[in-house]
């Protein structure tokens, strides 16, 4: 299978904070944020391998800015790995001031999805071939995620995490 780049599989959202999106605080409830980011990150990954996609994890959240009401949020995703039939994709959130135009990230996700046949049996994706110093980090990065992953779900022993030793040797 023929390797794709990262960039191939972007996907960008733009949203308006409207009142219905708000919590008490007038700040983007985290939970339209984290729906938001599993369907642009879904478009990411189904772009990655033009096949159905399910969600398989969450791997990481971080709200590191509230968003508040009237707000301008931009959603970045792109593949950062991929895997036999997973991907990884990173998404970062911007949020951008709708008088000056300011851009700030405010928040950032990995998410991993599967891909899946009409019966939901997994099916194998293309490999990425990182570009950018960015991509090279978080393709990096990925496998010990992935390698952490599966040790504290049982599936990998801890001995048999290379790129997890490789840290601490």
């Amino acid at each position: 299978m023929k390797a794709k780049r990262p960039s191939e599989s972007l996907a960008t959202a733009t949203h308006h904070v409207l009142p219905n999106d708000t919590n008490n605080l007038k700040n983007l409830f985290g939970g339209r944020l984290l729906e938001w980011m599993d369907v642009i990150a879904a478009i990411s990954a189904h772009r990655h391998c033009r096949r159905v996609v399910v969600t398989a994890t969450v791997n990481h959240v971080a709200f590191h800015q509230p968003i508040p009401y009237a707000a301008i949020v931009t959603l970045e995703a792109k593949v950062s790995r991929a895997f036999s039939s997973s991907m990884e994709v990173f998404i970062d959130v911007f949020v951008e001031d709708p008088v000056t135009g300011e851009q700030v990230k405010s928040n950032e996700a990995i998410y991993t999805f599967v891909a899946v046949d009409q019966n939901g049996q997994p099916l194998p994706v293309p490999p990425i071939e990182p570009e950018t110093e960015l991509e090279k980090e978080r393709f990096a990065s990925a496998l010990r995620r992935r390698q952490l992953a599966l040790i504290l779900a049982g599936k990998m022993k801890p001995q048999d995490a290379t790129e997890l030793k490789a840290l601490f040797a």
